[in-house]
Parts: structure tokens; sequence; C-alpha cells
């Protein structure tokens, strides 16, 4: 028995895998956040708690109140370090606000969630509706309704008509 609880005792265990996770986050009662991943590997040591999608991840946003999602994050790989409340999505990044249908397309991109902030500082496209912006880096808030983008290189009107 003693072998036993040595084997399971969490002080000894330095990583877990999950399949299939549904991670949601709520406030007040209220869903604000849901994320989900086909696998999650956690790792624990004395300073941080990190978990890591290394097949990806998507995670939805929900204002107060709403039963549907508001914007959509997702990557290839995804990191989340607890502690600093940091996630860290690579390859194949894109975020959407689902009410205006604008996409953000780039290889990297941070998440603050302590702030409601995303940003990076890699190559961006945004997609509208209505035209579609290149530039350098992005900052902007996490459901992507106001941003900044920096060295813009290009704005493509779309014209339905043609």
């Amino acid at each position: 028995m003693k072998d036993i609880k040595q084997f399971i005792d969490n002080d000894t265990i330095s990583g877990l895998m999950a399949y299939d996770v549904v991670i949601e986050r709520s406030d007040s009662g209220m869903l604000v956040a849901k994320l989900s991943a086909p696998v999650m590997r956690s790792v624990d040591d004395q300073d941080s708690m990190m978990l890591e999608f290394p097949k990806g991840f998507k995670a939805f946003m929900y204002d107060s109140g709403d039963t549907a999602p508001t914007s959509m994050i997702r990557g290839d790989y995804g990191v989340n370090y607890e502690k600093k409340e940091l996630i860290i999505a690579k390859r194949n990044v894109m975020v959407e606000n689902l009410k205006t249908q604008e996409v953000l397309e780039t290889q990297t991109l941070f998440w603050d969630q302590k702030r409601h902030k995303i940003y990076t500082s890699n190559f961006v496209k945004i997609s509208s509706p209505d035209k579609i912006i290149f530039g350098d880096s992005l900052t902007a808030n996490e459901d992507f309704s106001h941003r900044e983008i920096y060295g813009i290189r290009a704005t493509i009107e779309i014209d339905e008509d043609e």
C-alpha cells in the first residue's frame, strides 16, 4: 500500500495527460469561457502550473448572460500558464468575432486573461465581410471588437457587387 500511495501522491506526479478535455470558466454562475482540446498535459513544478495542448485547442468566450459565444480562439498548439493567466497559441492561430464575422489569422498569439487582451508580433491577416487587412503585429481585446494593427501593409476593400 505504501508503494501505491507514493505512486498516486500528487507531490510525486510531475505531469498528467487527459484526452477530450472541456474546461469551463464561470463568473458569478455565468459561463464566460469554454476551452476544448483533444489532448491536455498538465505539468506542475514548484513555481507554476502549466497546461499544454499539444494537439491544439479551441476556446469560446461569452458575454454576461449570453448563451451563444461571442468570440473564438483556436490554435494547433497551446500552453496555459495558470498563475500568470496567460495562454500562448501557436501554428495556424485564428480569432473570430462571431458577431461581426471578423477573423484574425496569425502564427503566434498571446492571450492575457487578466487584462482581457490578445497580442502578437507576428504577421496578421484580418478578414471582415467588407475588407482584408494585412499587418506586422496586433494588440486587441479578447473578443476582438477593439484592436490596433501595427505596420499595415495593405487594405483590400471587397465589393460584393463584383
